[in-house]
């Protein structure tokens, strides 16, 4: 039952997916405020339908005559080629009223803040905000909203959302990758397709061991709307831009009158929903912090269950809005634009490396510098430090204490994956290096840090896009890829694939981590990496053992190829 307080509480946008136009009026019939979509380029559902250009002109006008808001996703990593189509595709989507950008690469962030200044931008899940310094960081370079990750509590969600300097959007509802939101790297080594630039496979829905320890049940908080409600978020987002126009109409207008009324779904309404689509069920695990029943796939029974909902949707009656009045003048990217170009940097490159097991270190000068996980430094001491992949604000007091320690014990290096990460490794006196999970793959990407003292840039990339960054730019030319993030233990230290392939799990900064199947491998290429030099190399020691860490260097040191199976860096 509502209270006064509960009556007092405003109710947040609640913002609906559409991949096709039938999914936009399902969308606005069902009593969306806002929806967001894609177009043909540069969206991380590049296999839904989409809208062309005719679409999008005729979809924003529909919504903006029904009072319902558009955003638009351009929210893949971008490449210094792909930059120019973007910025022509952004001004377009401006001259026609689109009420902002979600956007997950920085630098096309930075880009269209230059040259659309009132562009109002959201940032991506994918770009992995999940404490109050990544709200800070993008709030300084323009963004008016984060959406924040899925793998947040509610204790988390509420500190963020009473102290951000921008508007916190939450998902509430679909599927969700069980890596941390935006650092998946599974689908892109595994079979050349990128979560990051639109293509996943889904990599995380099929067997390994005979199992499915990476498939996750779809997320449901309808049981947890006042809850919601109390947290401040901005908005409640919809997964399901790949869904049907019925899945957007019945699980919309379920959500809209859960909001209306203020309370939380009775067992009838979350039947309805698991009915109109589910993975074995739902889970709210993430949200309450129980993870223990969290995995599900798509069974027959499943699907047998949507097909019985169809006839049956649901009907809302929405309230009528007034239309949205389109404002401004249009405006035209300068002629010199491009192409872009940008000079040289110079700098001293290093050798780097990160050891997940600190007793098999080299202590023989190789290395400039040499990382340890944070809790290694209870028992070993490095001059740099590798910070916890995800750092959200309950846990950000015990980090700090543990960092302090690792300082007073000699680490003056920081390898630092997160842009909320960053303000917290200054204020500590570190030296700072960007680690690969900023995702940097363009020149525009990695000038946003050009503060630090070098980037790792994204593991995605080929020789010949690494050689055009000029920045000061570190490679990865050794080990086992980290490729997923994992809030939710998967229960095992190896995950074997239908074709016998072996995926090491270890664990890093209090989370697991799936490590690629075979070793990045580079010492007999090293003219290729003579080619885009000055770069700076790091190496990642996961599984090897002293004797192999040894053989390894030396195989550097004097070109040896291997025989072993290994994973090149493209030309």
């Amino acid at each position: 039952m509502e209270n006064d307080a509960t009556r007092q509480i405003s109710i947040p946008e609640l913002l609906a997916p559409c991949g096709s136009p039938e999914a936009l009026h399902s969308a606005i019939r069902a009593g969306a405020d806002a929806v967001y979509l894609g177009t043909t380029l540069f969206n991380a559902r590049m296999n839904a339908k989409n809208f062309s250009r005719e679409a999008l002109c005729e979809a924003v006008a529909t919504a903006h005559g029904a009072g319902v808001r558009v955003y638009v996703t351009m929210n893949t990593v971008l490449l210094d080629r792909q930059l120019k189509d973007a910025l022509m595709q952004t001004e377009f989507l401006y001259n026609i009223g689109v009420d902002a950008l979600i956007v997950a690469d920085l630098g096309y962030a930075k880009m269209v803040r230059e040259y659309f200044p009132d562009f109002a931008l959201h940032a991506s899940t994918q770009v992995s905000g999940h404490n109050l310094d990544a709200a800070r960081f993008l709030h300084g370079l323009g963004f008016s909203r984060m959406v924040c990750a899925r793998e947040l509590s509610r204790r988390d969600i509420t500190y963020l959302a009473a102290n951000s300097p921008i508007p916190i959007e939450m998902f509430v509802h679909g599927a969700m990758c069980v890596s941390a939101s935006g650092q998946c790297l599974f689908s892109s080594f595994l079979g050349g397709r990128s979560g990051n630039r639109g293509e996943c496979a889904q990599p995380c829905r099929m067997q390994y061991n005979g199992r499915y320890p990476l498939s996750l049940k779809d997320m449901c908080l309808a049981g947890h709307i006042c809850d919601i409600l109390k947290t401040g978020v901005a908005s409640l987002k919809i997964e399901g831009r790949m869904k049907s126009p019925d899945y957007v109409y019945g699980t919309v207008s379920i959500y809209r009158r859960l909001l209306d009324q203020r309370r939380d779904a009775a067992e009838e309404e979350i039947k309805l929903l698991i009915d109109i689509f589910s993975r074995d069920g739902f889970t709210d695990g993430y949200f309450t912090g129980k993870k223990t029943d969290m995995n599900g796939v798509r069974r027959e029974a499943d699907k047998s269950a949507t097909r019985r909902f169809l006839p049956d949707a649901p009907k809302c009656d929405s309230q009528k809005r007034a239309p949205i009045k389109q404002v401004g003048n249009k405006v035209s990217l300068p002629a010199g634009l491009f192409p872009l170009t940008y000079s040289k940097c110079d700098f001293e490159p290093k050798r780097s490396a990160r050891w997940y097991n600190p007793s098999c270190m080299i202590g023989d000068g190789y290395f400039d510098i040499n990382y340890i996980p944070l809790d290694a430094f209870e028992k070993y001491k490095a001059e740099g430090v590798l910070f916890p992949p995800v750092i959200p604000d309950s846990e950000l007091s015990d980090v700090k204490e543990k960092l302090k320690a690792a300082r007073k014990k000699g680490a003056l290096h920081a390898l630092v994956g997160n842009i909320g990460h960053i303000a917290l490794a200054r204020e500590l006196g570190f030296i700072l290096h960007g680690d690969f999970r900023l995702n940097i793959s363009s020149n525009p990407a990695a000038s946003v840090f050009n503060e630090l003292e070098d980037v790792i840039l994204s593991p995605e990339l080929i020789l010949a896009q690494i050689r055009d960054i000029k920045a000061k730019k570190c490679v990865i030319v050794y080990g086992r890829q980290p490729l997923m993030v994992l809030e939710k233990p998967c229960g095992t230290n190896l995950l074997r694939d239908r074709t016998g392939a072996a995926f090491p799990v270890l664990s890093e900064g209090g989370r697991e981590i799936v490590l690629n199947s075979v070793p990045t491998y580079m010492a007999d290429r090293r003219e290729l990496l003579d080619k885009i030099s000055p770069i700076s190399e790091h190496f990642i020691f996961t599984v090897e053992g002293p004797a192999e860490c040894r053989s390894i260097v030396q195989s550097y040191q004097k070109r040896y190829p291997t025989k072993k199976a290994i994973r090149r860096i493209k030309g």
